[in-house]
């Protein structure tokens, strides 16, 4: 009998949907009010289940609803998504979502995420005209030359790249970019697909978990917390530098086993993807001119869409324009003709639309919750389970619901609106400081991050063509050691 294989990415989304889907027929149906503010009248717009009201922008419009978000929040625009007002859970009409719900769900989804979709191809398609010149072969094989070795500062350094990107301005999507540069480099120096997917997709994890600049996360999170987004930042600086070096050891300590005995790899074996098939570098010890111009413009690409994201507030419809624009300079450079460029550039946006679909699909079954009013829900639950607990173990506890809310809710900046003004309030009644809390939120989504199904994870995997399973394998001692390591940080 032939031996059965774990589903693909697409089959676990599918199955995630489904029993999403399955949890509309057994919770019941609710949610909170909402309040947000309408900057053009100056008021508080306070939504429930079957009316809306206005109410003046004042400090006591916010107090009597046990909200702690500072007025000037709301009127700064710092706050500008609908929060969850405390004590407002009420069950509503159930609707469920059958099959038709489940059918539409992963199209809404692609809709929904068009632009990062457009992102993703026009990586691939940058990728396709880079590659066809042969100038990323050579300045692999150049690296491989320089850091035969020392092959293990490239996971230093990038991996301290990577976090140091998710822990200031939330890198995350971006990561797509850097697998087509940098796994053919880690693939030279003699390791497996799931090292540069570790340091790429752990590295920037990490910085997210510990995030202390990065606005989409923990500055949107103490706001909706009532607290200062700088109370805490100890605890979670250290967190960033304890959880950076693990993860730098225990990646080093696999990389450095598959080198020396390739068949301990945990995904001996696996194919290529199409897109790095190609980049089979040799090395090499001198640059050619051409060469040494197009790594230039190469490199400078990425520069400048981590400059554009962080600084200059750029979001993917900038990101997009700036790898078609790179593309076609490289093609000039090349002297490459209008066909083969249409050529080379449509065949690498082809070899990343599995990816650009696994986005979509994932965002689908957000659909499925929101639609089926089960994300109140929830969040209820949860609150109802944490309610009444000694700090001691309030603390962790939280870390665990954030970890579990993250399933249904992957976005960071989507959780802290919808949970922060009710775990805030809760933790006021438990005698919790709000830092406390953003921290908990920060280590609870961090951890579950690494293997969330809805997401970037799969959209990552695809990336390296290796399968979810492989990837648990590989990751869950890493979980539990930062699980101890962060609820003890909780605690001080």
């Amino acid at each position: 009998m032939k031996k059965l294989k774990f589903p693909t990415p697409y089959t676990v989304l599918v199955i995630v949907m489904c029993l999403a889907a399955a949890l509309t027929y057994l919770l019941p149906a609710g949610g909170y009010d909402t309040l947000w503010y309408d900057k053009d009248k100056d008021v508080f717009v306070i939504q429930s289940a079957d009316k809306t009201q206005e109410v003046a922008a004042t400090k006591e419009a916010l107090t009597s609803r046990n909200i702690s978000i500072g007025l000037e929040k709301f009127k700064e625009q710092k706050i500008k998504n609908p929060i969850s007002v405390p004590n407002t859970y009420k069950q509503r009409e159930a609707t469920p979502q059958g099959f038709l719900e489940i059918l539409f769900a992963p199209i809404k989804g692609i809709y929904e995420t068009v632009s990062l979709i457009l992102f993703v191809l026009f990586i691939g398609g940058f990728i396709g005209v880079f590659n066809s010149s042969g100038a990323l072969n050579e300045g692999v094989g150049y690296l491989a030359h320089r850091f035969k070795g020392k092959e293990g500062i490239l996971i230093i350094v990038l991996s301290t790249l990577m976090a140091l990107g998710g822990t200031s301005f939330g890198l995350a999507e971006e990561t797509l970019a850097f697998y087509p540069m940098l796994v053919p480099i880690f693939l030279a120096a003699g390791y497996d697909l799931l090292v540069p997917l570790a340091v790429i997709y752990i590295g920037a994890n990490v910085g997210s978990m510990a995030s202390t600049t990065n606005p989409f996360a923990v500055i949107i999170a103490s706001d909706a917390a009532g607290v200062d987004w700088t109370s805490g930042l100890t605890i979670r600086a250290i967190a960033l530098v304890l959880c950076l070096v693990i993860s730098i050891i225990y990646i080093i300590r696999y990389a450095e086993k598959v080198r020396k005995h390739p068949e301990k790899s945990l995904v001996y074996g696996v194919a290529l993807p199409e897109i790095y098939a190609t980049n089979t570098a040799e090395a090499t010890t001198k640059l050619k001119t051409s060469t040494k111009i197009q790594l230039f413009i190469f490199a400078l690409t990425f520069i400048v869409m981590i400059i554009g994201v962080s600084q200059w507030g750029w979001w993917f419809q900038e990101m997009t324009g700036l790898f078609l624009v790179a593309a076609i300079v490289i093609a000039i450079i090349q002297r490459t003709g209008e066909q083969p460029f249409i050529d080379h550039f449509l065949t690498g946006a082809r070899d990343l639309l599995g990816v650009a679909f696994i986005i979509g699909i994932a965002r689908g079954v957000s659909f499925i919750l929101n639609e089926g009013q089960i994300s109140g829900t929830i969040l209820y639950y949860a609150t109802e389970l944490v309610q009444g607990m000694s700090p001691m173990v309030f603390l962790p506890i939280l870390m665990l619901v954030f970890a579990v809310l993250s399933l249904f809710i992957a976005s960071s900046s989507g959780m802290a609106v919808l949970t922060m003004p009710i775990m805030g309030a809760l933790a006021t009644v438990v005698g919790i400081e709000g830092d406390k809390v953003v921290s908990a939120y920060l280590f609870g989504m961090g951890i579950m991050g690494l293997i969330t199904p809805t997401g970037m994870i799969l959209p990552s995997l695809t990336m390296v063509n290796i399968n979810y399973n492989q990837w648990l394998k590989f990751v869950w001692p890493l979980i539990a050691i930062f699980t101890v390591v962060l609820t003890v940080l909780l605690w001080f």
